[in-house]
């Protein structure tokens, strides 16, 4: 009587993030609909979640092709347990628990006999997972005191938590890393305060105490998130020094080369990220952007600035234009960044600020 009720209750969910939620329990992956819906899984083709997490997308593939195979990475060993507990539900080889970082991909593809060129689609969720946030002894959670860590891999092979941070680098470097990474504009004012409060009280060794210390920077004055709600000052710092122990940046350029090198052409990469620098890199790849280069320049500027293009500085024909134009090695499914609907961040307020991209392999 109770299956039958709960299965009554199944079909009146017509969203695909809720059904997740009910079956899955309590973790929503950001923006599933649109991600299933662009993906367009087929059963036995192989896809890669290279951000398992709690398995949500994955599982949302899954149900619209259950016979496909998806590789499931993640750095987390507990995102790796969920990801074993999975692959004992289906057929033996269809679920592929991996645990490492993108930068690994290539020596765990290698593992597992899949090849170049034979992937059909690869999904990023950028960032620090919910699972990560809710729990507070890894040090994620500006809300929940605990130990100042913030390693994604629980210390497996990262040695450099966010208290060495914290505690050990200078002034300078501080302020490097919460201008860089975190867009802080106090990020000089807040570096001080943390070497000051290391010479006065000792170490920094819990959530609660960086918190408490870039809020004596601010005094006041506080910031709005973008359903304008009251947010932490220390909102921007926390992501600085996250990004900067977990390499994040050079991690999410290491995987997008390695999905574009293992998807079949026309195969699909998809990336959610949360971030500013995040999206620039994903956009960089997606748009054949070079990494380094300045933003915005046209494609004038840049054929001054290349050995490659010199000759065409005054004068562009269509073979040279079709020159520059064929070193892509993605197009973009869609010319738009796509963002999650307002019902959703309402339901899932940690999606406020994702923002999906898609392309395919040339």
């Amino acid at each position: 009587m109770r299956l039958t009720m709960k299965m009554t209750q199944h079909r009146c969910i017509s969203s695909t993030s809720k059904l997740i939620t009910e079956m899955y329990g309590g973790h929503i992956p950001v923006m599933v609909d649109t991600v299933v819906d662009v993906l367009d899984p087929k059963d036995s083709n192989i896809y890669v979640d290279m951000t398992f997490g709690a398995g949500g997308h994955s599982k949302a593939i899954l149900q619209r092709a259950p016979e496909a195979r998806i590789v499931c990475l993640d750095q987390d060993p507990k995102a790796h347990e969920s990801a074993l507990a999975l692959s004992k539900i289906y057929n033996p080889g269809q679920i592929m628990p991996c645990i490492g970082t993108f930068s690994s991909l290539p020596k765990i593809m290698t593992e597992l006999n899949i090849e170049a060129e034979s992937v059909d689609g690869f999904l990023f969720d950028v960032g620090a997972s919910s699972m990560q946030f809710d729990t507070p002894e890894r040090g994620f959670s500006l809300s929940k005191d605990g130990n100042l860590d913030m390693r994604m891999d629980q210390g497996r092979e990262n040695n450099v938590s966010a208290m060495d941070v914290v505690n050990n680098l200078e002034e300078r470097d501080l302020t490097d890393i919460l201008r860089k990474y975190g867009d802080e504009k106090k990020a000089k004012q807040i570096a001080r305060a943390l070497v000051e409060w290391r010479y006065m009280f000792g170490k920094i060794r819990k959530t609660k105490q960086l918190v408490d210390i870039i809020e004596s920077v601010f005094g006041e004055q506080y910031h709005k998130d973008k359903l304008n709600r009251k947010a932490s000052v220390a909102t921007r710092s926390f992501q600085a020094i996250r990004i900067f122990v977990n390499n994040e940046l050079n991690e999410l350029h290491n995987g997008l080369v390695a999905a574009h090198h293992f998807l079949k052409p026309e195969g699909k990469c998809l990336a959610l990220t949360f971030h500013s620098l995040e999206d620039r890199i994903v956009k960089r790849h997606f748009h054949g952007i070079d990494i380094d280069e300045k933003l915005n320049m046209s494609l004038r500027d840049k054929s001054r600035l290349s050995d490659k293009f010199r000759k065409f500085n005054d004068a562009y024909d269509v073979d040279s234009l079709n020159i520059m134009l064929n070193d892509k090695k993605w197009s973009p499914i869609s010319k738009k960044i796509m963002h999650p609907n307002e019902e959703e961040c309402k339901e899932n307020p940690r999606a406020r600020s994702a923002k999906l991209r898609a392309a395919r392999k040339l």
